[in-house]
């Protein structure tokens, strides 16, 4: 008995994905260019496969977390990989403890900034205490000004 024929694979043009992810065509041929997207051609028009589309999801959740695009790249590559998948998720579980610490770096100096704003504030008001007459209050002093 005859195998029945296989659907086509579903295909997407790229304003088809670029409204599903919401971003611009020109964004799409931009990870194009990098080589992290790798349309067929049908004439003129490029034609995205299921595996572009992974792809591009993939792309995007790297950009959320903040990776740069030679890691997003590597590790896209290694999802694309027939191997074994260990290595691939060891590198990213290195990249993934890298950028944590540099998030909680961020996340200690903006705190030190926070804290020194604080100060500021605080010795900015006890100036402008001092330097106001008693009871006065802003709409007064605009008022005695007068």
């Amino acid at each position: 008995m005859p195998d029945a024929p296989r659907p086509a694979a579903r295909t997407y043009t790229i304003t088809e994905l670029a409204q599903e992810f919401d971003i611009t065509p020109r964004a799409i041929r931009f990870y194009e260019d990098v080589g992290l997207l790798e349309p067929a051609r049908s004439g003129r028009n490029r034609v995205y496969t299921q595996r572009d589309r992974t792809r591009l999801k993939l792309t995007l959740r790297g950009k959320r977390l903040g990776l740069a695009l030679s890691e997003i790249k590597q590790l896209v590559d290694m999802y694309d990989s027939e191997s074994d998948n260990v290595p691939q998720l060891e590198a990213f579980l290195g990249v993934l403890a890298d950028h944590r610490r540099q998030l909680e770096q961020q996340r200690e100096d903006i705190e030190v900034t926070l804290a020194e704003i604080a100060q500021h504030e605080a010795r900015c008001r006890s100036l402008l205490a001092a330097a106001r007459p008693r009871g006065a209050t802003k709409a007064s002093q605009k008022e005695t000004a007068k």
